[in-house]
C-alpha cells in the first residue's frame, strides 16, 4: 500500500471528452500520488484509454468552453501540447496499440530519439549493448537487438514497446493493457520492473482488463463506465468482484461457461506441418462440436502454426485435410482456406484484420461481399442490416455502422473481427487472442460465443497466453514448445503445471546423466 504521505504528482479535474456520437469521458476526476500504481480499469468504450492519451498528450480534452480540462502536475499547470511536451515533463506512455517502425531493429526502436553516436554516426555496438541489458530485464535476452521488429510476434513487440516506456527515466508511466499477449513469466519480469520504478517514486497508471493483476500490483483503482467515474478505492477495500460489479453493473461470479458437448466428427486435421524453425512436424486434428486450445509462451510456434493453416505463410510441407476426406485441400494463399470454410482472426487486429478508414459495416460484410451486393454494386441498405445485427449481438458500441472502425476502442474493434468471421459463417474458426485487449464483460460474451459455435457444429481452435481462459472454454487443449507439439490434455487430464512444464520442456538441455524430464 502506498504511503497516504506521498505527495500528489498529477491531478485532473473535471475531464471531459467527446467523440463524433460518443461522450468518451464526463467530468472525471483523478489523481495520481508518487510511487503509486494507480489502475484504470472499466469495460471497453468506458474512458480508460481516452483519459491516459489525454494525460501523455496524445488527445486533448474538451471543455463547455472548449478550453482544455484542468490537470496539473507537481501543483503546476500541466497543459501538453503533444506528445513531445508531456514527454519532456516527465510523462511516457506505452500504449495498447504499438507504436513500433517495423523496419528498424530492436535497438533503434527502443533508443529511436536518443541513439548513440561517435564521429556523426550511430555507434551500433553501443546501441546494441543498451539494448540488450533492457531486454534482459523484460525477458527479450533471447532476442537479437540488431533483429528487424518486423519479424518479431505481437507479444514480442509488446514488450520491445514496453522495453522502450522503462528504458527512459520518467516521472510518470502510462502503461495500457501491458500484459495483453504476454505469458505469465514475461508478466512477473514486467512486474519486477514496476514494483523498481516504484521505489524510487515514479507514479504509474495501469490500464488492464486483467482484475487479478490489478489487484496484485495496484495499489489504488479507480473504476470507470460509460466515460465517468464508479468508484476510487484502495485494492486493499476490493475484491476480485467487488471490481467486476462496478465495472459492468452486474454479479459475473455464477455466470456459466460452457459445459463440454460430444464432438462430432473430425473437421479439420492437420499432419507433419513444417514451417523452418517456428514450426516442427505438427499433427493435431479438430472436431465438430469441439474447442481446441493451443497453449505454449511466447513464440513457442502457435501463431505460426495458425498462419500456415491459414495459407498466411506458406508451409514447407504437411498436409491438410477437411471433414475426413482422403485427399488434402491446397492452401497457398489465404483466399484458399476461406474458400474452404476456414477463418483466422488474427492476433494483430489493426494490421490484419481490419481496414481501419472504412465504416463498421463495410468491415463485417468484406469477407462476404456477394451476399450484400448485385451485378458488382453494394446494396448499403442490406450491408448496413447485416452489420446492425452482428453489432447488437456482440454489443459493439458505435455510433452507427456508418462509424469507422478506427474510432473504436481497442476490443469494439476486436468484436468487429470477429463479426466478420461469424457472418462468413465457416466451418472451422481459428480464433487468435480473440480476448486480447477486452475487457471482463465482454470476454465472457466472448466465451460463451465461443460454446455457441461449438453447439452449432463449428470445429473452434483458441490461441491464448492465458491459462484460464484456455482451461474454462476448451475441450482439449495442445501445447506448443519451440515449435513443436509436445502434449495434448483432455479436461480431465490437464492442470496449469503440467501445461506449463509441457511449454518449457523443449528449452530445457537436460544434463549429461540426468534422468526425466520437465513433461513427466
Amino acid at each position: 500500500m502506498t504511503p497516504a504521505k506521498n505527495k500528489t504528482l498529477l491531478r485532473a479535474s473535471g475531464i471531459n471528452k467527446s467523440f463524433p456520437g460518443v461522450q468518451a469521458l464526463s467530468g472525471v476526476d483523478f489523481d495520481l500520488r508518487e510511487g503509486e500504481v494507480h489502475a484504470l480499469v472499466g469495460e471497453n468504450g468506458a474512458g480508460k484509454s481516452t483519459l491516459a492519451r489525454i494525460i501523455a498528450g496524445v488527445e486533448t480534452a474538451d471543455s463547455p468552453k472548449g478550453q482544455a480540462g484542468g490537470m496539473s502536475l507537481d501543483g503546476q499547470a500541466y497543459r501538453p501540447g503533444g506528445r513531445a511536451d508531456a514527454e519532456a515533463d516527465g510523462v511516457r506512455v506505452v500504449m495498447q496499440e504499438l507504436h513500433l517502425v517495423a523496419n528498424l531493429t530492436v535497438a533503434e526502436n527502443i533508443f529511436i530519439e536518443r541513439m548513440p553516436s561517435r564521429f556523426g554516426f550511430v555507434d551500433y555496438e553501443k546501441l546494441n549493448r543498451a539494448a540488450r541489458e533492457i531486454m534482459t530485464k523484460v525477458g527479450l535476452g533471447a532476442v537479437e537487438p540488431s533483429v528487424a521488429v518486423r519479424y518479431l510476434g505481437v507479444g514480442q513487440q509488446q514488450m520491445v514497446e514496453i522495453a522502450a516506456g522503462l528504458s527512459r527515466r520518467c516521472r510518470i508511466l502510462v502503461l495500457d493493457e501491458p500484459t495483453a499477449s504476454l505469458t505469465d513469466n514475461e508478466i512477473e519480469l514486467l512486474f519486477a520492473q514496476i514494483r523498481k520504478l516504484k521505489d524510487e517514486g515514479v507514479g504509474i497508471i495501469y490500464i488492464s482488463h486483467r482484475i487479478e493483476e490489478v489487484i496484485d500490483i495496484a495499489d489504488r483503482v479507480t473504476v470507470l463506465r460509460d466515460g465517468k467515474v464508479i468508484a476510487t478505492r484502495s485494492t486493499s477495500e476490493l475484491s476480485l468482484n467487488d471490481i467486476i460489479r462496478m465495472m459492468v453493473g452486474r454479479d459475473l461470479e455464477h455466470e456459466q461457461l460452457r459445459h463440454a458437448g460430444e464432438a462430432g466428427k473430425v473437421a479439420l486435421s492437420v499432419v507433419g506441418l513444417t514451417l523452418g524453425d517456428r514450426v516442427k512436424d505438427v499433427t493435431f486434428e479438430v472436431r465438430r462440436g469441439e474447442i481446441f486450445g493451443f497453449a505454449g509462451l511466447m513464440g513457442s510456434g502457435r501463431t505460426e502454426m495458425a498462419r500456415a493453416v491459414f495459407g498466411a505463410d506458406r508451409a514447407d510441407s504437411g498436409e491438410i485435410y477437411l471433414h475426413g476426406r482422403k485427399e488434402p485441400v491446397k492452401i497457398r494463399k489465404p483466399r484458399d482456406a476461406v474458400r474452404n470454410g476456414i477463418a483466422l482472426l488474427t492476433e494483430d487486429r489493426k494490421e490484419q484484420g481490419l481496414l481501419l478508414r472504412l465504416a463498421v459495416r463495410a468491415n463485417i460484410s468484406l469477407v462476404r461481399l456477394c451476399d450484400v451486393s448485385r451485378f458488382g454494386w453494394i446494396n448499403i441498405s442490406r450491408e448496413r442490416s447485416v452489420a446492425g445485427r452482428y453489432v447488437d449481438a456482440l454489443s459493439v458500441r458505435c455510433s452507427s455502422t456508418e462509424q469507422t472502425v478506427g474510432e473504436l476502442s481497442g476490443g469494439n474493434q476486436q468484436k468487429v473481427v470477429i463479426a466478420k468471421w461469424l457472418y462468413r459463417d465457416s466451418a472451422v474458426l481459428i480464433f487468435d487472442e480473440p480476448t486480447r485487449g477486452i475487457d471482463v464483460g465482454a470476454k465472457f460474451e466472448i466465451y460463451h460465443m465461443l460454446g455457441e459455435l461449438a453447439e452449432k457444429g463449428k470445429a473452434v481452435i483458441v490461441i491464448s497466453s492465458d491459462l484460464k481462459e484456455l482451461m474454462a472454454v476448451c475441450d482439449r487443449i495442445g501445447v506448443m514448445s519451440a515449435g513443436r507439439l509436445v502434449a495434448t490434455f483432455g479436461r480431465d487430464e490437464w492442470s496449469e503445471e503440467k501445461i506449463m512444464a509441457a511449454a518449457f520442456s523443449e528449452y530445457v538441455t537436460t544434463r549429461p546423466g540426468s534422468k526425466g524430464s520437465l513433461c513427466e
